[in-house]
């Protein structure tokens, strides 16, 4: 169902799932496309973002943002063209960034828009590695991690759109990077295209075995979004001192109660003290927004540079975004995960 000017399609948030979200989560709902009165516009959108923290919108479990409202729009950032503008600052065809959520159509007062210009050459990357997930990896580790040059660096999802960058980066700071992914597929990416020095497939039955044996000097930074055997695996090679940053756990999104193993909490505790760890979580723009300008900076380069590569996972079709998504907290992206939502153009 291709995008028109005659209704908006919106999908929305029709239940709270039990451990993984399905279909009936979600509803698609065409509605009236809305007109923008004085000192609005109206934002036709281009593309959506489907990022792992939405998982989190769709539970009424305690957070650092409030959880989604039964038929309410999937939140989520967008890349929008003005369709209609009857604001004094911005003109119809103009490209900006947003946070208009799962829909074809939505009004903007200009606060919170963040302009693009009127022909970016690649739109999309605001989302991506121009956008929270570069961003997130830029500062996490910069700020958080502090990499020293011959220091030993691990990234959880090392092709995904963090963990890529987090890879690269530690490369330009002079570390030895180990990676970890999800199949042979994307550890070859890895190394190949990326240039970490090793990636790990962490399905495989020895992965622990593995990578205490790429890591004979140990772990000096930690580089979590994943969470579960991942962190069972490098938590004894961590070296004293050794940084965490922490700005996901996508192995517990779908979680509905406590693993059935026992308590370590105290083993944990003790670890912390007598290695010194520094175990810090971030919320990137709530820690960090007043930042982003020395980011883009320094990721503009980067990437003009061909230092910096990034891998998009396109998939067209709003009515396709909540499969996406689903495949996504399954590990089956490539990528930073965008859906086209005008794949007409």
């Amino acid at each position: 169902m291709p995008q028109n000017k005659e209704h908006n399609r919106c999908i929305v948030f029709a239940g709270l799932p039990h451990g993984k979200p399905v279909s009936e989560n979600f509803r698609l709902e065409n509605t009236p496309i809305p007109e923008p009165t004085e000192g609005q516009v109206l934002l036709r959108t281009e593309y959506l973002s489907l990022d792992p923290y939405m998982r989190g919108r769709m539970s009424d479990a305690p957070s650092y943002a409030e959880p989604l409202q039964v038929n309410e729009v999937m939140v989520g950032g967008t890349v929008c063209q003005v369709e209609v503008s009857r604001h004094p600052d911005y003109k119809k065809g103009e490209w900006v960034l947003a946070y208009s959520g799962w829909q074809d159509y939505a009004l903007s007062d200009g606060s919170g828009l963040t302009r693009l210009g009127e022909t970016p050459q690649h739109p999309s990357y605001a989302l991506g590695i121009m956008g929270m997930p570069g961003f997130t990896a830029y500062m996490g580790l910069l700020d958080i991690g502090q990499p020293k040059q011959g220091e030993t660096l691990v990234v959880a999802a090392a092709t995904g759109p963090v963990g890529a960058t987090v890879g690269q980066i530690g490369k330009l700071k002079g570390c030895r990077v180990i990676g970890v992914a999800g199949g042979s597929e994307k550890c070859k990416y890895a190394k190949e295209v990326l240039g970490l020095d090793e990636c790990l497939d962490h399905k495989s039955l020895d992965f622990a075995d593995h990578l205490s044996q790429v890591c004979p000097r140990g772990i000096d930074i930690y580089f979590e979004s994943v969470g579960g055997k991942v962190f069972d695996a490098v938590w004894p090679l961590l070296n004293t001192k050794a940084r965490i940053p922490v700005c996901g756990l996508i192995s517990q999104y779908n979680a509905t109660k406590l693993p059935g193993e026992p308590d370590r909490l105290s083993l944990l505790m003790g670890t912390i003290l007598i290695k010194r760890l520094k175990i810090q979580g971030f919320i990137i723009f709530e820690d960090y927004g007043h930042r982003y300008d020395e980011f883009a900076k320094d990721m503009s380069k980067w990437i003009s540079t061909g230092q910096i590569k990034t891998r998009e996972h396109l998939v067209d079709g709003l009515e396709n975004a909540p499969k996406a998504f689903m495949d996504m907290l399954d590990g089956q992206n490539f990528g930073k995960l965008i859906i086209r939502v005008n794949d007409a153009q």
